[in-house]
């Protein structure tokens, strides 16, 4: 029996210096991306949080109140329903655009589809639209008095679309960011479709399964995972709402109120309002509520995936 000796010592010192050397070559080069994303991401993050710890008082200036701006937070009733608008908003418009951008890419993937390229540049193109645009071109359709639903009341003689009531705005800004992201999902859950291998469909195909049976079988299956990325962008995307509804403001100013979502109201008490504190309280708030529920839907996925 044989043993290798050892190296000795004078060889293995210049191979850990060598390695020694990589290492800080390696920070070098993670060193940029670190600097920008502790200026841009961790910098603000930590003073958002320093600031929702204080409040402006009339005697005494910036006082430190600790959690009370979240306790005040909590009990504020403008918040509660700016949260449970876009709770709502999340329910019913997510899972419908999520459908749509996969029954859409569904329809592309297929042989049987004439023309895919044409029908997936022109379900792709609305997001390829500034969303500022988007939202002006909708506002001026759904006005009731100026625009193409107005037009329709015209004709009818009643008034039949009036998209700016309160019991259809919540609607209407959802049809606006379907229209918008339905072709972004769509070619997330396309790319997903082109990844399978064509071995399955022969193997399915000797089978006898025919198109639907592939469908729910192998194509379904296969995009588990772009969905829950899908679903986990357009939870992100819910919470933020904001474009849509400050826009359309002007537009319906009876409907949208500062506070009819969380970022509309912590953008005023801010702006508006000169409350920096506690609009950083509610920034912080919605902040790890969607962390929280975009963790929860991962982590749902993942166990999935492996079962």
């Amino acid at each position: 029996m044989t043993t290798t000796a050892a190296p000795p010592p004078a060889l293995r010192t210049p191979r850990r210096k060598r390695r020694a050397r990589i290492d800080d070559r390696g920070w070098l080069f993670v060193a940029p991306f670190a600097i920008v994303f502790a200026l841009v991401f961790l910098a603000p993050l930590v003073y958002s949080i320093y600031l929702s710890l204080f409040r402006e008082q009339l005697i005494g200036g910036n006082a430190f109140v600790g959690l009370e701006n979240y306790v005040a937070a909590f009990q504020d009733e403008k918040f509660w329903d700016g949260l449970i608008r876009v709770s709502i908003f999340l329910v019913v418009q997510v899972p419908i655009m999520l459908v749509l951008a996969l029954g859409a890419a569904l329809a592309i993937d297929s042989a049987r589809l004439h023309a895919s390229n044409f029908y997936r540049i022109v379900i792709f193109l609305p997001y390829a639209v500034p969303a500022v645009v988007a939202v002006l071109m909708w506002g001026y359709i759904y006005g009731d008095q100026f625009g193409l639903a107005g037009n329709v009341n015209q004709l009818l003689g009643s008034e039949v679309l009036q998209p700016f009531i309160p019991q259809w705005m919540l609607l209407s800004i959802g049809n606006i960011v379907t229209w918008q992201f339905v072709g972004y999902n769509m070619l997330i859950f396309y790319s997903s479709l082109k990844t399978i291998p064509g071995e399955l469909y022969e193997a399915a195909s000797i089978d006898g399964a025919g198109a639907w049976r592939t469908i729910f079988s192998i194509k379904i299956p296969a995009v588990r995972g772009a969905v829950v990325i899908a679903t986990i962008f357009s939870i992100i995307g819910s919470f933020q709402l904001f474009n849509e509804p400050n826009i359309l403001k002007p537009l319906a100013p009876n409907t949208i109120s500062t506070f009819f979502t969380p970022n509309m109201y912590a953008y005023n008490l801010s702006f508006a309002g000169q409350q920096y504190n506690y609009a950083a309280t509610i920034a912080i708030i919605m902040g790890l509520i969607t962390a929280i529920i975009a963790y929860v839907v991962q982590l749902r996925g993942s166990r999935q995936e492996a079962r």
